[in-house]
């Protein structure tokens, strides 16, 4: 059975992904929306294994939501989706005949834990850019932008103008991001297996949807999405199926205490190292070794 909570424009689902969609979510309603679902890696999320029997049984699946997306994003709407580097190529080619892929971008990030010895490792996520209208869509250039090197710090100028002109001192990102992921000492983490950066969504949010819009994320783990439209001035919808990250939205996104009789609570973080060396100021500062976020 499906719940729903609700709080000043940020809406919780509590149930299944597509039946959530099908039923809840009206057609042409949503102007941005992110999606991160399970990736058929063999993760385990609380009480769900992220494992299918194959990889055109996990397309056939994705396929039904791909296509609820795709009849709830509004004609002028934007649609980030990823997955692994494996299933990638299945959704691409599905969405290339329902939706206009303006761009392939790559989320690269450092590498860490057990590394690859007798292959390349993996050290990137990949992001579909999608749009309804390729010529009527939501792209806030400014917000967005970074510094471009050429003009910004080497100073060159243009001579092929008729009036030699500096570079632009700002440009659009490219396609490859490179965005640190999520780590246990940073302000956002959140116990979730596959938590996305707010720095990742912060550019996703900011680029393709304006104040008072409204962003859905039909898989929603950590709430990052929810929780930086929220800090952005956006609607939001979330739909989790497990309990244990459904807390995470009720107390990240709508600042509920309680659920069910639960207090809930952040993580409790400790900054005491595995040689249980740790000096007082590192235990309340967290030390010199905190990775910082970019949010």
């Amino acid at each position: 059975m499906t719940q729903k909570f609700e709080k000043e424009g940020h809406v919780i689902y509590h149930g299944d992904a597509l039946e959530v969609l099908k039923a809840e979510i009206a057609s042409e309603s949503i102007d941005l929306i992110f999606i991160d679902p399970p990736y058929n890696i063999g993760k385990k999320f609380a009480g769900f294994h992220d494992k299918w029997t194959s990889d055109e049984s996990y397309a056939e699946w994705a396929y039904q939501w791909i296509d609820e997306c795709v009849r709830v994003l509004k004609s002028n709407g934007s649609l980030y989706i990823m997955t692994s580097t494996q299933a990638m190529p299945y959704f691409d080619l599905y969405l290339k005949n329902k939706l206009s892929i303006l761009s392939r971008i790559v989320w690269h990030y450092d590498s860490s834990g057990v590394q690859a010895r007798n292959y390349y490792g993996s050290t990137y996520e990949p992001i579909l850019y999608c749009v309804k209208d390729p010529k009527k869509y939501t792209f806030n250039t400014d917000d967005i932008a970074v510094e471009a090197k050429t003009g910004a710090k080497r100073k060159l100028i243009d001579y092929r103008k008729p009036t030699p002109t500096p570079y632009n001192t700002k440009k659009v990102p490219g396609n490859v991001w490179y965005i640190p992921r999520v780590r246990y000492r940073m302000g956002e983490y959140e116990n979730h297996p596959s938590q996305k950066p707010e720095a990742l969504l912060e550019r996703i949010i900011l680029a393709s949807s304006n104040e008072n819009d409204i962003v859905l994320d039909p898989f929603s783990g950590a709430f990052t999405t929810a929780a930086v439209a929220k800090r952005l001035k956006r609607k939001s919808i979330s739909i989790e199926s497990q309990e244990e990250y459904l807390k995470i939205g009720l107390r990240r996104v709508l600042e509920k205490n309680t659920h069910n009789g639960e207090e809930l609570l952040a993580v409790e973080k400790t900054y005491r190292r595995k040689n249980g060396k740790c000096n007082k100021e590192e235990e309340t500062a967290g030390g010199l070794f905190d990775a910082i976020s970019k949010t």
